[in-house]
């Protein structure tokens, strides 16, 4: 039963709701006290500017002689003469009170006499900070000095005064209004907020539920998208390219198997069967010497089958780390071609090669010879006696481009095959003897030397007529400027007659 409210306080839907209602409330809180504050700011605003008309209507109705206050005394004016005189006081420079409100004395609005004489400095009436009598009430004051009429032109001490509890009787009762309703607010806000909360997920609760009947035999599958081009329509997409992906290397892996089981089992039958043969059937050492030599010969085909998997699958999975220094094409060619030259010869086939000096590029020794000789090995294998073999190193039609070309008279590839011919253990059928051609392997190890140098494989051929693979190495100043490497789907593919 615990585990019910824990799987609830984590899931995502109460934590997007508790942020929003987090948020939500501060905000109504920070929005209340805020509006408050402008309340409270406009309403003593007001005070003050009515204080400020009643100031300078004090100075009209009552006057100084002898030392005494006297407020005017016509009946018009004895409504406005109650109201102003209902907070005041009137003093000389030495803080001695000539007159205040008797009938509600208020110690808000009384003053030492050093307050008095700066005030009777200034030279303008002054507005003072809100004071608070005995009982806790705020008022408002300004304060001024007015002349005598004896002409003495004595300065005397005038201060009125507005009581704001009235003003802050209405805030304080809105505010109390509003924070009263706060928690309806927040219980309102709660619940939309699941909702919303619900409605928002619940596409990625359909992507989820989609995402588990997706399995490793149904890789294939793909998440509707919703068509709102947003967040949750990219994330299905990254989902779907991600299934994609792992659809092709499984189904990479399952062709990889299927691939090496076939081809380790045709030299193991073949080695059992020899072997059982000569067992049976031998009866000279001629016989037994015989199987033993047919025996090792598909023993060396299974040791290359197995090293070339070995190495590819080192390259591909990041093992084979490449040495990448400075190199001369051209000079790493010509070494390569000479170590074919013997087997050349012996199959009667002119060998040639052609390079321009300063080739340089910025690459992996030992790849790029791997990658030259297994080229060189195809084409001096599957070109008849009498036939030639080129090797072209110079510049390419891109000055980014240093181009390596090996050409051969040999049987060619048919058309069909030209779009495979990189795939691994795909095999070329031979146009005049129908016999399979090589591992299938070369030409997969070729292509990943191409693409870890950041280079492009061209191929043309033509069936009885011979073949031509051009790589595209980038210039040494160049190999850390280019992007990602070769795609085979790049390859020219010229199938002329």
């Amino acid at each position: 039963m615990p585990k019910l409210p824990v799987r609830f306080i984590r899931g995502l839907r109460f934590r997007l709701l508790l942020s929003y209602v987090l948020f939500f409330t501060l905000l109504l809180i920070a929005i209340g006290l805020f509006y408050r504050q402008v309340l409270q700011t406009q309403m003593e605003g007001r005070e003050q500017a009515t204080l400020e008309e009643q100031w300078d209507a004090a100075r009209q109705y009552f006057t100084i002689e002898k030392d005494q206050p006297v407020w005017s005394s016509e009946p018009e004016d004895a409504d406005v003469v109650a109201q102003l005189k209902n907070i005041y006081l009137i003093a000389d420079s030495n803080g001695i009170a000539l007159g205040y409100n008797e009938d509600e004395p208020n110690d808000a609005i009384n003053f030492d006499a050093s307050e008095i004489r700066r005030v009777l400095a200034q030279p303008r009436p002054v507005v003072l900070p809100v004071r608070w009598n005995k009982q806790g009430e705020p008022f408002l004051i300004e304060a001024g000095w007015v002349l005598d009429n004896d002409k003495h032109k004595q300065r005397y001490f005038l201060a009125i005064g507005r009581s704001l509890a009235a003003s802050r009787r209405t805030v304080s009762s809105l505010t109390r209004t509003y924070f009263l309703f706060l928690p309806g607010l927040i219980a309102l806000s709660i619940l939309l907020g699941w909702v919303v909360a619900g409605r928002a997920l619940r596409p990625l609760n359909l992507v989820a539920q989609a995402a588990q009947n997706i399995t490793g035999s149904s890789l294939s599958l793909q998440i509707p998208r919703r068509g709102a081009g947003d967040e949750l329509d990219h994330l299905i997409e990254s989902f779907n390219l991600m299934t994609a992906r792992l659809n092709q290397s499984f189904e990479q892996i399952r062709r990889f198997s299927t691939d090496v089981s076939h081809e380790l089992r045709t030299p193991l039958t073949a080695i059992r069967g020899q072997l059982e043969v000569a067992l049976f059937t031998a009866e000279t050492p001629e016989q037994y010497r015989d199987a033993m030599v047919n025996a090792l010969e598909d023993v060396e085909r299974l040791s290359s089958i197995t090293r070339a998997l070995l190495l590819l699958s080192q390259a591909e999975s990041g093992q084979l780390a490449l040495q990448k220094t400075s190199l001369d094409l051209s000079e790493l060619a010509s070494e390569v071609v000479d170590q074919f030259q013997i087997p050349a010869q012996e199959k009667k086939i002119e060998l040639a090669m052609r390079t321009v000096p300063g080739a340089m590029i910025y690459a992996d020794r030992t790849q790029i010879e791997r990658l030259l000789a297994n080229l060189l090995s195809n084409a001096v294998k599957y070109t008849p006696a009498g036939g030639s073999v080129e090797v072209l190193v110079g510049p390419s039609d891109s000055p980014v481009f240093v181009s390596l070309e090996v050409k051969d008279t040999g049987v060619g590839i048919p058309a069909e095959n030209l779009p495979h011919i990189f795939d691994r253990f795909y095999r070329v059928r031979s146009p005049q003897t129908s016999e399979i051609l090589g591992l299938g392997l070369g030409l997969s190890f070729v292509s990943w030397i191409v693409q870890v140098h950041e280079g492009r494989i061209e191929v043309a051929s033509t069936a009885g007529e011979g073949t031509r693979f051009r790589i595209l190495l980038p210039r040494e100043s160049e190999a850390s400027s280019l992007g990602p490497g070769v795609t085979l789907a790049s390859a020219t593919l010229d199938t002329s007659p």
